[in-house]
């Protein structure tokens, strides 16, 4: 995942309200979102799964919890020792709780992320990294992790530290802030979908300075990332919601478009294909 917004607590309507886009390698095997179990979990999940190497970047499991990730970029990008889609897996399982969870990751063993997990029901969120908030893009490696509770209100995350004022990042929690507004779901849906399908690049004099190259920042700077010349682009976009139900039980909203890369005559973008949309019954 490489560009969420999201709003806890925002507002009475939309208690939660997440829109994401997924950055990856088109020739990168990927489920989209589905119904799974993590192995050795307890809870079913919803979330699209890396089948390369069995990850995810975001998912919701029918206990409520929730978990987001994106990379931290850098010029000299280390991989690490292990893959970052498993963190989110851990939480998702429902086993550990957050301090359970922060004991058992080293920092060292994966490249830069960012991870943010929540447990809607007992109104528990957290930001962990193992990147400096304050210099996330020149460290090779950390030996320490990072992690601040959240409050309610409206966050953003890409390829820096939390709420790291990128452009795309303001342009997109701008929308979430919009969608709140709204009353109705689906226009709400529309507004984040069109806000996830931008490709205005920003301003040079506003594009962050990572270490990668300056033509790479620009083509980077969208919120929906074209790169089909390096086989690299937005493969899925996501918008998630939570709204009350009847019986005072919640429900949880997925609706996750898919963007496959070119092929042939067709270009890479946003499809025509309808989204995927599953509603999760949180009592």
């Amino acid at each position: 995942m490489c560009l969420i917004a999201f709003a806890i607590g925002a507002h009475p309507d939309y208690p939660l309200l997440i829109a994401g886009n997924r950055d990856e390698f088109f020739e990168r095997p990927t489920a989209p979102l589905h119904q799974w179990t993590v192995p050795g979990g307890t809870s079913s999940i919803w979330a699209g799964r890396d089948l390369r190497d069995g990850g995810t970047w975001l998912g919701f499991a029918d206990n409520g919890r929730i978990a987001m990730l994106t990379n931290v970029r850098s010029a000299r990008a280390a991989a690490g020792a292990r893959s970052r889609g498993e963190l989110p897996m851990r939480w998702l399982a429902g086993q550990c709780d957050l301090d359970e969870l922060a004991s058992t990751i080293d920092p060292a063993a994966y490249g830069g992320f960012n991870l943010v997990v929540g447990d809607f029901r007992a109104g528990h969120w957290a930001w962990l990294s193992n990147r400096s908030p304050q210099s996330p893009h020149t460290e090779a490696a950390s030996t320490g992790l990072h992690r601040q509770p959240l409050g309610p209100g409206i966050y953003g995350l890409s390829n820096a530290a939390l709420d790291t004022p990128w452009p795309k990042t303001e342009r997109l929690k701008a929308a979430v802030r919009h969608a709140l507004g709204e009353p109705h779901h689906d226009d709400a849906r529309a507004l984040l979908a069109s806000a996830l399908a931008d490709t205005h690049h920003a301003p040079p004099h506003q594009q962050p300075a990572t270490g990668v190259p300056r033509e790479m920042e620009h083509a980077l700077s969208s919120p929906f990332i074209d790169m089909a010349e390096r086989g690299y682009g937005t493969r899925s976009s996501l918008v998630a919601h939570v709204r009350r139900g009847p019986q005072a039980a919640w429900y949880l909203d997925l609706n996750e478009w898919t963007h496959p890369g070119p092929s042939g005559p067709q270009r890479h973008g946003w499809g025509t294909q309808p989204p995927v949309n599953v509603r999760i019954a949180w009592a």
